[in-house]
């Protein structure tokens, strides 16, 4: 390995600390560096650009959610993530071809609707209430974030170009947001606990 490679690798490790330690900056900087040759990857298996980016998107959430699974006595940050794209393409293929088994009896399964019961509109009601109240305990950069994405008229794009930043950046802090908004809601037992997933 030369002295580029390793220094790079070297950058990916310790931007992996950083997040463990909660750092979204280091996320964001991880994301940048790590999806240009991700996506070649993915698109390969998986053949559709878009397919192929929720995948990495899927990968990278998984890092903040576990960053300490890196090993690195095992290989390179590069060969980790890698790795790991690979087997959530695979896993993506799968599902789409239980999906198209499936569809058949989820288009018999619409035609009878079910209806909407008094006490189900309230919980609904109920859980909203509690999702805006997980959002305004968000710190300031993740609460914004997902407010503007979410309840303003903006696209992601347009988000970009306010914030001056790529717009892989903007898909990234609204990932982290997210992450962080669903810990809220499961200490507001409005979530169940993350942890059947153990590719991560």
């Amino acid at each position: 390995m030369n002295a580029m490679a390793r220094n790079h690798n070297e950058d990916l490790a310790r931007w992996l600390k950083e997040i463990e330690e909660g750092s979204a900056e280091a996320f964001d900087r991880l994301y940048e560096q790590a999806v240009p040759w991700l996506l070649p990857i993915a698109c390969q298996l998986l053949g559709d650009r878009m397919e192929a980016e929720d995948a990495i998107h899927d990968v990278l959430l998984a890092v903040i959610r576990h960053p300490e699974r890196y090993d690195r006595s095992r290989g390179t940050v590069e060969a980790w993530l890698a790795v790991q794209v690979r087997s959530r393409c695979l896993d993506r293929l799968r599902k789409k071809s239980r999906i198209v088994l499936q569809e058949a009896a989820d288009a018999e399964n619409a035609k009878r609707p079910s209806p909407v019961r008094t006490e189900e509109a309230a919980l609904a009601r109920l859980e909203v209430e509690a999702v805006r109240r997980a959002i305004r305990e968000l710190p300031g950069l993740h609460r914004r974030t997902l407010a503007d994405a979410y309840y303003s008229s903006r696209s992601q794009r347009e988000l970009a170009e306010e914030w001056q930043v790529p717009l892989g950046t903007v898909k990234s802090r609204i990932r982290y947001g997210l992450h962080h908004l669903r810990r809220t809601l499961e200490k507001m037992g409005w979530a169940e606990p993350e942890g059947g997933d153990s590719r991560g």
